[in-house]
């Protein structure tokens, strides 16, 4: 923010040029930009004209002002705002994607092809959100992304995309920050993570599972590509151009014989979480109680996380809930 409160103008617009690490070289060298950097002041009153008109570049980016800002009529200004609607009676899924996780996971030293402290963690705020909004039935995850499944009559937020997006970003990005120390107490924070997002509707539960499939096939392909590739860079010290024109063009089954005759890894035996991804969803918790001489039983619902196949359609069978257009309420 831009301010006045004794300052020269030229003080006031001044942006500081500060030196930092954008990206590493294959030999782990940092490579470093000047970036700028806003300063914050402070102003007694940015809606009179006066503020505007005395800085004169700043006015030129947000342009000059006739009136002061307070005697101009709110109408006019909400004329602006427009309605983001997502389609009724539709699956709204919300897909979040880490901004520059290449760099935030060489800056935290995050283990290479899969760091499952960190998977856990993209998984524990999973939950978090689901727990936070109760619309939302089904997340699917791999690495740095989330798929989150609002159910088809959901009115949360009137289905307004923007405040459905930006409440699911911010939230499990603030989540993230949270629970770091919970699954990395000795490591320090150095930056906060970012997340970005859509919102995408799909009228029916045959389209949304193949969105979900689409999806777990990617994990497939990118974790095969992955663990072949950080074993050529780590295992036999071949730089990451090298590894990765070695491995241009290579089909899955080729992928799985390097495993094998280079590095004795059967990728099939791998964790399911690193093959198939993690699915966080809502299922019923039953408890016996005992009261006097009968027994009692008690449910609630709770959020879960497994590691299995949802492109077979096995999951979907025990699980028929989950896409219920009318689930029942515990």
């Amino acid at each position: 923010m831009l301010v006045k409160e004794g300052e020269t103008e030229r003080e006031a617009q001044e942006f500081l040029k500060v030196e930092e690490n954008v990206k590493y070289n294959e030999n782990g060298t940092p490579v470093k930009r000047l970036r700028r950097k806003a300063r914050i002041v402070q102003s007694e009153n940015i809606a009179g004209r006066s503020f505007w008109n005395e800085l004169p570049s700043l006015a030129k980016e947000v342009g000059g002002f006739t009136e002061d800002v307070d005697k101009i009529n709110p109408e006019y200004v909400r004329f602006f705002q427009f309605e983001n609607k997502l389609m009724p009676s539709t699956w709204i899924v919300v897909r979040i994607d880490g901004c520059h996780f290449h760099r935030f996971s060489e800056v935290h030293e995050f283990e290479k092809p899969n760091d499952k402290q960190a998977l856990n963690l993209m998984n524990s705020c999973a939950v978090a959100v689901l727990e936070e909004i109760q619309d939302i039935i089904f997340a699917y995850g791999v690495s740095d992304e989330y798929s989150f499944v609002l159910k088809k009559d959901s009115q949360f937020y009137q289905r307004q995309a923007s405040e459905i997006v930006s409440i699911i970003v911010s939230f499990f990005s603030s989540m993230y920050v949270m629970k770091w120390k919970e699954f990395f107490p000795r490591k320090e924070l150095k930056y906060p993570p970012s997340f970005d997002g859509r919102a995408v509707c799909y009228p029916s539960s045959k389209i949304l599972q193949d969105y979900l499939a689409w999806r777990q096939v990617d994990c497939h392909i990118n974790n095969q590509y992955n663990t072949c590739f950080w074993m050529l860079v780590i295992k036999k010290g071949k730089g990451k151009s090298e590894a990765q024109n070695y491995l241009k063009g290579t089909q899955a089954q080729e992928k799985n014989e390097l495993l094998i005759k280079e590095f004795n890894i059967n990728y099939n035996e791998l964790e399911t979480m690193f093959r198939q991804g993690s699915l966080a969803f809502w299922e019923k918790d039953i408890t016996m109680t005992h009261e006097n001489t009968a027994s009692v039983e008690t449910s609630h619902r709770k959020v879960i996380v497994e590691h299995c196949d949802i492109i077979k359609p096995d999951f979907w069978e025990a699980h028929p809930s989950i896409l219920d257009e009318n689930p029942p309420t515990f």
